[in-house]
C-alpha cells in the first residue's frame, strides 16, 4: 500500500538531534516512510491513499515501553478487554511488555519463566491488535537460572529480561544474571522503587547500579518512588536509561528530567505508562506525562514527543520512533482539541492540554482518519481525500 499524507502543518521528528523536519508531506510504502518533506505531484497521484492533514501535526506513533501484556488484547489485573487497540486510539503505536508478570498462576521455576516468555512472544509475533506493534515476551529472572538458559532464550529470539519479581533473597542477586543477558545483547530492564505487588521487595539506585541494567524501569515510582538521594547517583553515576511512567510520582519525574537536562544527556529519559496495574489502563497515559513535561516542567513539546518516541527506538533498538526516510512508517496526527486555550497542538502541550489524535497509521497503513474514540475532536478537519482501494479508513465506527 502507498499512501501519502499531504498539507502536514509541522513534522515532529521524535530526534532529539533533529526534532523538526522541513516540508508538509510525507509518502509511506511496503510499511516504510518512502519520502519526507516535499512531495512531487507524481508521487501523489501515484498513491492509493491520500490523507489531507488539514495543517495538523505529525509526530511518530508513540511508544509504551512499560505495558503489562499478558496474552491476547485483554488485562487480567483490571479484567479489560481490548485495552491495546483503546491504546492506539491514544496514539500509542508500539507496546513493549514488562514482563508477563500479570498472568495468573505464572510459574516461577526456570522451565516455566522460559516457556512463559517464548510463548508470549509466538503469540504476539502475528497478532497486532488495532494494528499496534507489540513486543512481548521478557524473561522474568528467578533463582536457578543459568547463562545457558538465558543463551537458549536468546538464540530463540528473546531479546528482553526483567529484574524485580523474582524470589531472590535480595535485589544484589539479580545481578549476575543481569550482566550476563545484557551480555547475550539482551535488553536487561529492572523494577525501581518500593514493592508493586504483594511478595516483592523495593529495589533502589545501589541495587540498578549492581546490575547494571539496561533501563531502570519506572524510576519515578510504580507507584512507589525510590529514595530521594537515588536520583542523582542513577543520573551520575550510570548510563542507565531513566524511564519515568504515568503511574508514577509526577514529582520525581520532573525531578528525573531536570537531572538529565542540567548533565546534557536528555536521550536517556524515557516515557512509559505502566499499565495496566492497580492504576487502571490508561490510553491517554503516554501524552498526560508529554503534558506534564512541557507545561509543568519546562520541557519543549518536541523533547517531550522524542522521550516518548525516538529515546525509547535507540534504547530498544526499534526501526520506529523516528520520522525519516527508511524508517517504520507508524505516525500519529494530532491537533489542539476544539474548545481549547489554543489552536495548535504544540502550544496546547505546553498549555497542559492533551492533543487531539486525528489520524494513526501503523505499517503504512491508515487505522482511523478523522478522530480518535479517546479524544476531543481535532479543531482541523483530517480526512481521506482519496482512496483508490475498496476500504474505508474514516474511522466512522469509532
Amino acid at each position: 500500500m502507498r499512501v501519502a499524507v499531504v498539507n502536514l502543518g509541522r513534522i515532529v521528528t521524535g530526534d532529539l538531534a533533529s526534532p523538526f523536519a522541513a516540508g508538509d508531506s510525507l509518502l509511506m510504502e511496503g510499511g516504510r516512510i518512502a519520502a519526507l518533506g516535499t512531495l512531487t505531484a507524481e508521487q501523489v497521484s501515484g498513491a492509493d491513499v491520500v490523507v489531507d492533514a488539514a495543517g495538523t501535526v505529525a509526530i511518530p506513533g508513540l511508544i509504551d515501553s512499560h505495558v503489562h501484556i499478558t496474552f491476547g488484547d485483554y488485562t487480567p489485573r483490571q479484567k479489560v478487554v481490548g485495552y491495546l487497540e483503546s491504546y492506539l486510539h491514544g496514539g500509542t503505536t508500539t507496546a513493549i511488555t514488562a514482563s508477563e508478570v500479570h498472568v495468573p498462576g505464572r510459574p516461577k521455576d526456570p522451565a516455566g519463566v522460559k516457556a512463559l516468555a517464548l510463548a508470549a512472544q509466538a503469540c504476539f509475533r502475528d497478532y497486532r491488535p488495532g494494528g499496534m506493534r507489540v513486543h512481548a515476551g521478557s524473561v522474568i529472572l528467578e533463582p536457578g537460572l543459568t547463562e545457558a538458559d538465558l543463551a537458549e532464550l536468546r538464540a530463540a529470539g528473546i531479546w528482553l529480561a526483567k529484574a524485580g519479581f523474582g524470589a531472590f533473597a535480595t535485589p544484589y542477586d539479580y545481578a549476575p544474571l543481569m550482566r550476563a543477558a545484557r551480555g547475550l545483547g539482551m535488553v536487561t530492564t529492572m523494577h525501581t522503587g518500593g514493592s508493586s505487588i504483594p511478595g516483592s521487595s523495593g529495589i533502589w539506585a545501589e541495587h540498578v547500579l549492581a546490575a547494571e541494567a539496561t533501563v531502570s524501569f519506572h524510576v519515578n515510582g510504580g507507584p512507589v518512588a525510590m529514595p530521594e538521594e537515588g536520583f542523582e547517583r542513577l543520573v551520575k553515576e550510570s548510563s542507565v536509561a531513566m524511564q519515568i511512567c504515568t503511574a508514577g510520582n509526577l514529582r520525581t519525574a520532573l525531578k528525573t528530567a531536570r537531572l538529565l537536562d542540567e548533565v546534557g544527556q536528555p536521550e536517556r529519559l524515557l516515557i512509559a505508562t505502566d499499565t495496566p496495574t492497580g492504576s487502571g489502563v490508561m490510553p491517554l497515559g503516554i501524552f498526560y506525562t508529554i503534558t506534564h513535561l512541557a507545561s509543568l516542567g519546562g520541557m519543549p513539546p518536541e523533547q517531550a514527543i522524542a522521550a516518548a518516541t525516538g529515546n525509547n527506538a535507540r534504547v530498544y533498538g526499534l526501526d520506529s520512533g523516528i520520522l525519516a526516510p527508511g524508517k517504520d512508517a507508524d505516525l500519529v496526527l494530532i491537533d489542539a482539541c476544539a474548545g481549547g486555550a489554543h489552536d495548535e497542538a504544540l502550544t496546547a502541550i505546553a498549555h497542559g492540554d492533551v492533543p487531539a489524535v486525528a489520524a494513526v497509521f501503523t505499517d503504512g497503513v491508515p487505522r482511523f482518519v478523522g478522530r480518535s474514540r479517546n479524544t476531543p475532536a481535532s479543531i482541523r478537519n483530517v480526512r481521506v481525500a482519496e482512496c483508490r482501494l475498496p476500504m474505508d479508513f474514516s474511522g466512522s465506527a469509532h
